[in-house]
C-alpha cells in the first residue's frame, strides 16, 4: 500500500503557476490558428474557382487543424497535471504509484510516469 506523500506546497507554486500560464499560451495560440485557418476566411466561397488556390487551403486548414489537436493534447496534458497539485496528486507515477524524480519533473512537469514505468512502456512497444 502506497501513502501518499504531499510536495511542499512552496515547491508546487512555481509549478503550478508556470502550468497556468502555459494553459493561456496554449488557448491565445489556438485562437491565433483559427484565425490562419483558410477555412475561417469569409470570402473563400467566392473565389475557389481556382484548382490551386482550392489545393493551398486545403493544405492550411489541415496544416492548422494538426496543430490545433496537438495543442489539445497539451492542454489535456497540462490540465490533468494541475488537477493533480490541487488533490495532492502531483509527482506520483501513475502506473507504479512511486514518486516521480524531481529532475524528470523540472524537464518535464507534466510526466504521469517515473523513468522505469517509462522505459517498460517503450520496452513494450518497440517488440
Amino acid at each position: 500500500m502506497n501513502r501518499l506523500i504531499q510536495i511542499p506546497g512552496q515547491v508546487l507554486a512555481p509549478i503550478r503557476n508556470y502550468l497556468l500560464h502555459e494553459q493561456q499560451k496554449l488557448l491565445k495560440r489556438k485562437d491565433e490558428l483559427k484565425k490562419e485557418d483558410p477555412f475561417e476566411d469569409e470570402n473563400r466561397v467566392d473565389d475557389n474557382a481556382d484548382v490551386g488556390q482550392e489545393a493551398s487551403e486545403q493544405w492550411g486548414h489541415q496544416r492548422v487543424e494538426a496543430l490545433k489537436l496537438e495543442i489539445d493534447k497539451i492542454l489535456i496534458r497540462v490540465r490533468k497535471t494541475l488537477t493533480k497539485i490541487k488533490i495532492g496528486r502531483y509527482g506520483l507515477c501513475e502506473k507504479c504509484g512511486r514518486l516521480i524524480d524531481t529532475d524528470r519533473l523540472a524537464i518535464n512537469p507534466t510526466a504521469e510516469l517515473c523513468i522505469t514505468c517509462e522505459n517498460g512502456r517503450k520496452d513494450k512497444s518497440s517488440r
